[in-house]
Order: C-alpha cells, then sequence, then structure tokens
C-alpha cells in the first residue's frame, strides 16, 4: 500500500520514489476536490467514491482507467510524471 513508503501519508514526503508519485498524486486528488465533498465528486466524475478515498489514504494504488477519469472529469492532470524521491 502507498501509504506504507511515506511516515504521514500524504503530508510527508516519501524516501521511495515511487512512493512519492503516489503520495504526489494523492495530494493533487485531494486538491482537485476543492470544497466538493468526496460523494459529490464521485458522482462528476464517475468513480467510487470508496476508491476516492482509498487513493488519497494511501490504501490502494491508482489504476490507470481510474487516473484517466478523474484527470478528464475533474478537467486537471493529476498525475505527477516521474519523481526522484526527496534527498
Amino acid at each position: 500500500m502507498p501509504e506504507a513508503l511515506s511516515d504521514g501519508w500524504p503530508h510527508v514526503p516519501s524516501l521511495d520514489p515511487i512512493g512519492e508519485v503516489a503520495r504526489q498524486f494523492a495530494l493533487n486528488v485531494e486538491a482537485a476536490l476543492g470544497d466538493r465533498s468526496v460523494r459529490a465528486a464521485a458522482r462528476e466524475v464517475g468513480v467510487d467514491h470508496a476508491t476516492i478515498r482509498a487513493l488519497i489514504a494511501g490504501k490502494s494504488w491508482p489504476d490507470l482507467a481510474t487516473i484517466a477519469k478523474l484527470e478528464r472529469g475533474f478537467g486537471v492532470d493529476l498525475w505527477p510524471g516521474r519523481l526522484d524521491a526527496p534527498e
């Protein structure tokens, strides 16, 4: 699980480069929610609310279909790209 790759997920950087990408993605999803509830956003983007909660909490890894639905639904790029772990 991504949360295991950071002490204090998602607000503490991960030393693992894959964990850091997942953490940045979770933060981007959280920011894209804005003032909407997770349930309201889930209805808008067509992704189950439990999936969104699990991604933000680091309880699951996002799959490509979920990433694409979230980016299309929110109208923003969420995937942070390739990142190096913080030094």
